[in-house]
């Protein structure tokens, strides 16, 4: 590609628009994935990426409380609010396929993987829906087809910038940005219990069941009930608002949270990067509690006890221990200050039901699959560096890792 016209070919100063045209106008060609990519394109494309996902959140961040609320329906504004996002999506992983740029060619097989894993798993949930009534949980077979498939484009997205994107201040911000994405994605279905649970305590004030005063509607809560025939009593609105085994919500909230946070560690590579982004995550979930609230909709309890997951993995990664050391003393930590905060949390505010004994188990498959990463990490570092294509970057190349 010709880089004479650089003062052209990078619209500094230009909004989001002008930009869009620039693009059109001087890269509408095809191309493999590994392009080389004016760094203005990575950043024009990255931050269409970010409102999209932000869509996405918004979405799902009322789609559950709206679940503890109303029967369900297809056409319900949090589920417009995420067809938005996955409508920029869908053009997005097009303009990546056709142009090759801003991705290599694992990120763009994991795009279009995780695209059409989306795609195919939105009309089967609504299939879901048409057979099997209500299926409020988190935890159906339809509804992980569609996080897999939001993980697998976010991990496209990923492995396309820490492999070839630009360098400069903006990268571990846009690293970070997406490892919350990811973050958020995987610990959606524990948002099962987080309403759940307040859903229950919403029809037991002073302790005694009073349907009238529950979050849900009482349409919502029969036909709840009908499903497992039974009146609307306190089984009912139970298996209603926590339906999922109690050992789920801590096994997955510290040991599937710590495996993401440590990964966001190593690949973001600043100082309290899993901390941070616990921490933003628990932010956002903090100031979204009151706001649906506000709007009288049901809210859940503010999973805070992850701050100290991430917490622990920052302490462990800044002892510099050998790899298998680093695992066990990494598992060690997120399991017990994970747990404790879990039970502070239950003690002075709330938490769902939790299994206690599953700690155990939570370690070691922590140690286990956080020793697999450095492995599975250099396979697939090898296999990009035994591609035959070179890996899309910027034009400066100045910070293109290999």
């Amino acid at each position: 590609m010709n880089t004479g016209n650089a003062a052209i070919d990078d619209p500094a100063g230009k909004g989001p628009v002008g930009q869009f045209k620039d693009f059109f106008r001087l890269h509408w060609t095809r191309g493999d994935a590994g392009r080389e990519t004016p760094e203005w394109v990575w950043h024009f494309a990255y931050r269409t990426w970010l409102i999209a996902l932000l869509f996405k959140v918004l979405g799902s961040s009322w789609d559950e409380s709206w679940h503890f609320k109303f029967l369900r329906d297809d056409l319900a504004p949090p589920h417009l609010i995420n067809t938005v996002g996955t409508g920029i999506a869908v053009v997005l992983v097009a303009i990546h396929s056709f142009t090759g740029m801003a991705a290599t060619k694992r990120s763009v097989r994991l795009l279009q993987w995780g695209l059409g894993v989306f795609l195919i798993a939105a009309p089967l949930d609504v299939i879901n829906h048409r057979i099997n009534g209500l299926d409020l949980t988190a935890w159906s077979p339809s509804h992980a087809l569609l996080y897999f498939g939001t993980a697998l484009m976010i991990a496209g997205l990923i492995d396309g910038w820490y492999s070839a994107g630009p360098g400069g201040k903006s990268r571990p911000w846009v690293l970070g940005a997406l490892w919350l994405f990811f973050f958020e994605n995987m610990l959606f279905p524990n948002g099962q219990q987080e309403y759940g649970v307040l859903e229950l305590r919403s029809c037991m004030p002073n302790g005694v069941l009073t349907i009238d005063q529950c979050y849900a509607e009482r349409t919502l809560l029969e036909f709840a009930a009908g499903e497992i025939g039974r009146p609307v009593d306190y089984q009912a609105i139970e298996q209603f608002a926590l339906p999922i085994p109690s050992w789920v919500y801590p096994m997955w909230g510290i040991g599937m949270a710590a495996l993401v946070l440590a990964a966001a560690a190593k690949t973001i590579g600043t100082r309290w990067a899993a901390t941070m982004v616990a921490g933003v995550y628990v932010a956002y979930r903090a100031v979204i509690w009151p706001l649906l609230t506000i709007g009288d909709f049901p809210p859940s309890t503010v999973p805070f006890y992850l701050v100290f997951v991430g917490l622990a993995i920052d302490i462990v990664r800044r002892l510099n221990l050998g790899h298998t050391l680093e695992a066990v003393a990494g598992a060690a930590a997120v399991t017990v200050l994970g747990h404790a905060a879990l039970y502070a949390q239950d003690a002075l505010i709330a938490a769902p039901p939790i299994a206690w004994w599953s700690a155990p188990i939570t370690f070691a498959l922590v140690a286990i699959l956080w020793w697999l990463g450095k492995p599975v990490g250099a396979w697939f570092t090898k296999r990009q560096s035994a591609a035959p294509a070179l890996a899309s970057r910027s034009f400066n190349n100045s910070n293109v890792q290999t």
